[in-house]
């Protein structure tokens, strides 16, 4: 699967790490409703090109996810700033 890494040279190498670590920061550095948002983006970043099978829940399972996950992150990041504007689409 990472067969065309063995192919780089040492600067085709450390421009692919970069490339990913500038994807893992974004997504990292993602705040307020971003959070909650599909990132294909970040998949981009793998060589092979693949349509994700995603599986999405039905509403009532899905928003108790967004609520737990929400809740996590007051357990996990409690010092965090509130964002407390609405969304808008």
């Amino acid at each position: 699967m990472d067969d065309d890494l063995e192919k780089m040279d040492r600067d085709a190498l450390i421009a692919e790490v970069k490339k990913l670590r500038a994807g893992i920061r974004a997504h990292r550095d993602a705040t307020g409703h971003d959070l909650c948002w599909h990132h294909p983006d970040l998949w981009d970043l793998l060589p092979e090109k693949t349509e994700p099978a995603i599986a999405v829940p039905p509403w009532p399972k899905f928003m108790r996810g967004c609520i737990r996950y929400r809740q996590s992150l007051d357990e996990q990041a409690r010092g965090a700033p509130v964002h407390d504007k609405e969304f808008d689409g």
